[in-house]
């Protein structure tokens, strides 16, 4: 039997059903508001411990590490969703009370430690709440925008320079005879026939071309600094409380 004594050590003590099977964690205990006495225990199930059921005490045991119930996992686990915050109604006890076929205080014949349709104070660490919110939490993350790539490829164009070129250009000269060219002048027949040939010449443009290096061209990056908005979905706690005449304030 687990009583006041035991109240200290039952919150996070694993729960394990009667075949030893391990069902959850205790999260919060309710006190009989007669005697005081610990009377249910809500126990935390679910992957991540989310979801609160609750479970009658009546022939349940503690030791340094379990508190063992005389109910199956199975049936703790479908047992009636009921909020873990607050006083448990007379609806909700009539609910858990029929589940784990208890005998409420309308039915004598049953369960004898039962204290009828009282409501259970919570035991907790101190008489506070905790209300927590949810905030968007910003960070960046680097990834791939794109890709820019350096290519050289070739292209003709037309170009024109001015080259400066000579050629010959034939013109008579005559002169006198004087005693100089006399002897020339003079030497073979009187009259005669004859020919003489020159050859001209002229310079014409020649085009080639040279490869030659005109400058280094490479790819660099640089950081630029931006502002972008982000939004989500965020969920915060609200705390309501009953006060007298049923008047609720948030």
């Amino acid at each position: 039997m687990i009583t006041q004594n035991d109240l200290a050590r039952l919150p996070g003590t694993d729960v394990y059903d009667t075949d030893g099977a391990k069902v959850g964690t205790v999260g919060q205990v309710y006190l009989d508001a007669t005697s005081g006495d610990p009377e249910w225990v809500t126990v935390k199930t679910g992957l991540f411990g989310t979801k609160e059921t609750f479970v009658p005490l009546q022939r349940a045991n503690v030791t340094d590490d379990r508190v063992t119930v005389a109910y199956a996992k199975d049936q703790v686990k479908d047992a009636p969703r009921i909020d873990a915050d607050g006083p448990i109604s007379y609806v909700e006890q009539d609910k858990l009370y029929n589940h784990y076929g208890l005998a409420t205080s309308q039915d004598s014949s049953g369960y004898t430690g039962d204290a009828g349709h009282q409501d259970r104070d919570t035991t907790r660490d101190d008489d506070a709440m905790t209300r927590s919110e949810e905030r968007l939490v910003a960070d960046t993350r680097t990834e791939e925008a794109g890709k820019v790539r350096l290519r050289k490829y070739v292209v003709t164009e037309h170009q024109q320079v001015t080259v400066p070129v000579s050629r010959e250009e034939v013109h008579l000269e005559r002169e006198p005879i004087t005693d100089a060219n006399a002897g020339d002048a003079y030497d073979g027949p009187a009259i005669s026939e004859a020919e003489h040939e020159v050859t001209l010449h002229a310079e014409r443009p020649v085009v080639n071309t040279e490869a030659v290096p005109v400058e280094r061209v490479r790819l660099g990056t640089e950081t630029v600094r931006d502002q972008e908005t982000v939004s989500g979905e965020v969920r915060k706690e609200q705390i309501d409380f009953d006060g007298p005449e049923g008047s609720n304030r948030r």
